[in-house]
């Protein structure tokens, strides 16, 4: 098959020609829309299932949500293990699925599952799904800086929840903004147990008239003169003032008893589990934007800075900047380049040693036209099994350019040695055609053995 396979080719030069167009035209495609990154993605095909128990213990977390959760997800299809973390207040379990599972059918698999516990969980745990991103999902980070003094950093920690974050969140193939460092604006109610028990007010009344006065009350229409009316209460709450006012009940007088009178509203931070510091200057308010799992993570970090510069910068209040902390493009940029360089400085060896050695312009062409050939294969290979260009996959490359021109090479000489010996009649044709049968069929299976060497580490 191999010597037909020649032999069709040299009789058929245009077609051949046609297919190295077809060669330079596909490699040129899969150059453009191969994903890049420094470091290829070995992680696992994992879902994080996060759930939040606010004042729990670590043991109870434990028996309640995520033992539950790990036993229901045990059986789950291709599921390959389940590890469960309990923690004060939060619960996370990892599912991670077989080698080559889709992410997102293993996603809708978590779900499915997820929802035969309703009813088995506390009332208040609402288990979410972590992003659809994996380990080196991290690509770009950030802090914002107020230089004028002007905004605290609760007001520079509303800023990135509210603003920055939603900006990043709409750049195409960024799966999630995680913000920290700030402060969390909350409205803390104070409460005097002794103000309580003079007035006979519970705790959980003030709880619950605080949770049912912060809403919105919708009425119907009035048609009056012609015209209609929507007639609504605004309740949401706006301001210190506004939560001071709730109502919990009334006096022997009837004089209403509000919040005040039993409890010192105010506004006040989160508790903290931790701290983000900026170039040891202090506490820093910023982000991190997490890379979607398969898309090409240079791209998305370019359209992140460019959003940063036409979105997020003119926005922002005066005195306020962002800086960048991470950027991981920097990391790819110079991997790739480097990869690159070694990758033009072998080829210029490879062609140098052709032209010295073989001595014949043409047939030195010949040997080096095969190297961007073969690598333009390379990257269509690369492209249709979804692998990305990266240090690992670029150094296979560069390792295969020493192999595929000892062919080329075999092939060349053993041309030129039945030119000088070839009989009067014969085509030059045919007889280069004879010669590279000749030494097809060991080129191939000494290049196929190469391949099998290289098994264990494409394994």
């Amino acid at each position: 098959m191999i010597e037909r396979l020649i032999a069709f080719s040299g009789r058929n030069a245009f077609l051949v020609v046609l297919m190295i167009l077809g060669i330079v035209g596909a490699g040129a495609w899969a150059i453009k829309d191969t994903p890049i990154d420094a470091i290829p993605d070995l992680s696992d095909v994992q879902v994080i299932i996060m759930s939040e128990w606010e004042g729990r213990s670590p043991t109870i977390i434990e028996d309640q949500v995520t033992y539950p959760i790990v036993t229901a997800l045990l059986s789950a299809p291709r599921v390959k293990v389940v590890r469960g973390y309990s923690y004060f207040d939060v619960s996370f379990v990892y599912v991670i699925f077989e080698d080559g599972t889709d992410l997102y059918w293993a996603r809708s698999r978590v779900l499915e599952y997820l929802s035969g516990l309703q009813g088995k969980l506390p009332e208040q745990v609402r288990p979410q799904l972590g992003p659809d991103a994996t380990g080196v999902g991290w690509g770009f980070q950030y802090a914002l800086v107020d230089e004028s003094g002007k905004h605290d950093l609760s007001e520079l920690r509303s800023l990135n929840d509210w603003h920055v974050q939603y900006w990043l969140r709409s750049v195409s193939g960024v799966s999630e903004v995680a913000t920290y460092g700030g402060f969390v604006k909350q409205y803390q109610i104070e409460v005097d147990p002794s103000a309580l028990l003079a007035y006979n007010v519970p705790l959980d009344r003030v709880v619950s008239a605080v949770r049912s006065s912060n809403n919105d009350v919708g009425g119907r229409v009035v048609e009056w003169t012609g015209r209609e009316y929507m007639v609504r209460g605004r309740g949401y709450i706006q301001s210190v003032s506004d939560v001071e006012q709730v109502a919990l009940g009334a006096k022997a007088d009837g004089t209403p008893i509000q919040v005040k009178d039993v409890a010192r509203v105010h506004l006040g931070p989160d508790m903290r589990r931790g701290v983000a510091d900026l170039d040891g200057k202090g506490d820093a308010a910023g982000g991190i934007v997490i890379v979607r799992q398969g898309v090409d993570t240079y791209r998305v970090i370019q359209d992140v800075k460019k959003a940063i510069r036409e979105k997020v910068q003119p926005a922002l209040p005066e005195g306020v900047k962002l800086v960048t902390t991470y950027d991981r493009s920097n990391l790819i940029e110079r991997s790739i380049e480097t990869l690159k360089g070694k990758l033009l400085e072998e080829f210029a060896i490879v062609s140098l040693v052709c032209v010295v050695f073989l001595w014949h312009a043409r047939s030195a062409l010949v040997a080096i036209l095969t190297l961007p050939l073969s690598i333009l294969l390379a990257f269509v290979a690369m492209r249709a099994i979804g692998l990305g260009s990266n240090i690992m996959s670029l150094g296979g490359i560069a390792i295969a350019i020493g192999a595929m021109v000892d062919a080329a090479i075999i092939m060349i000489e053993n041309a030129h040695k039945h030119l000088e010996q070839a009989a009067p009649g014969k085509t030059r044709r045919e007889i280069l055609i004879e010669a590279a049968q000749q030494v097809g069929r060991p080129l191939f299976f000494s290049l196929l053995i190469i391949t099998v060497s290289f098994l264990p580490i494409f394994s």
